[in-house]
């Protein structure tokens, strides 16, 4: 007999969408190029496409794919050493928001730069997305969003602080040069799932902070979880791939993005002076020589010829 089918929070049914699961696990992982291979393997018979990195701290990425063949994906992944109690998030996808299946060697799976950070030997405390309300609404805790300005830009909690950082690695400067502001505050941070918490709060307490707090499953499990109409959250958040953007309910937002630095943008923004399809746009036209541009447009040409044959680009 079939599985019955999930419900999610707007009425779509499971079954009949693709299923789109986020997921990190810190964990040790001796020989990571070992694993590599077995696993993009299954992935491209079992039909799902996304992103996966493997560390020797653990693994981390998004996929999507056929139902059946994400469960298959992701119990493959929690025999992997250490990683029995792996939980993600998921939520839908109308149409593939993947072009390829990529599993990717590197030194962290989150970048921060920081040898001494290992969230495997202590974190902040968990909190709830049920109990988040009432925690950074405290007149002592000090809120902090570590996430990459572009993402904050289109949406973060009331009263959140904005690092404005390029990059997850800019944190630990950021903080050093900020820190004498949170004097007898308590921390509470928060990020797109959850991973970059991990490193962060680890790297507070590391620093001295003794009281840290950070989000359970990040703002997508608060998005999932809390109503809309109890919800501290403003705008959308920005997600790694081709929806761009999510809100209240995990419903697919109004996003779109430059496929040249990958940032999201609005309508407004497609109406930029700077702004050409699959080349530039206002954030990035300063950040790339015309020789990079030039090469952007013959992908955003080959796209084109793809798409009318009927084809879809690697690129896309």
């Amino acid at each position: 007999m079939a599985a019955p089918l999930r419900r999610y929070p707007w009425g779509a049914y499971l079954g009949a969408m693709l299923t789109v699961a986020a997921l990190y696990h810190f964990t040790r992982f001796p020989d990571p190029a070992a694993l590599q291979g077995p696993l993009l393997s299954l992935c491209q018979e079992a039909g799902v496409r996304g992103s996966l990195l493997l560390a020797k701290e653990g693994i981390n990425g998004t996929i999507a794919g056929p139902r059946k063949g994400i469960d298959r994906v992701l119990a493959h992944i929690r025999t992997l050493p250490g990683c029995e109690t792996l939980e993600w998030k998921e939520s839908l996808a109308e149409t593939m928001p993947f072009g390829r299946m990529k599993v990717r060697l590197k030194k962290e799976i989150v970048t921060m730069g920081q040898p001494d950070v290992d969230p495997l030997s202590g974190t902040g405390h968990y909190v709830a997305p049920q109990d988040w309300n009432d925690l950074i609404s405290a007149p002592d805790v000090a809120v902090i969003d570590t996430r990459n300005d572009y993402e904050v830009g289109i949406g973060t909690f009331r009263g959140a602080i904005d690092p404005g950082t390029r990059a997850f690695r800019d944190f630990p400067k950021w903080w050093e040069e900020n820190r004498d502001k949170f004097e007898g505050k308590r921390i509470a941070m928060f990020c797109t799932g959850g991973i970059r918490c991990e490193k962060s709060t680890n790297y507070l307490l590391g620093q001295g902070v003794e009281e840290v707090f950070h989000l359970k499953g990040g703002i997508l499990k608060y998005l999932e979880e809390v109503p809309e109409d109890q919800s501290l959250w403003d705008g959308e958040c920005f997600v790694f791939d081709q929806r761009v953007s999510v809100g209240h309910g995990l419903r697919p937002g109004g996003l779109s993005s430059c496929h040249a630095c990958r940032r999201p943008l609005t309508t407004d923004d497609l109406d930029h002076p700077a702004y050409e399809e699959g080349v530039s746009c206002h954030h990035c036209i300063d950040e790339y020589s015309e020789e990079r541009r030039q090469g952007f447009r013959e992908r955003q040409r080959q796209m084109a010829l793809a798409a009318a044959r009927g084809d879809r680009h690697l690129g896309q």
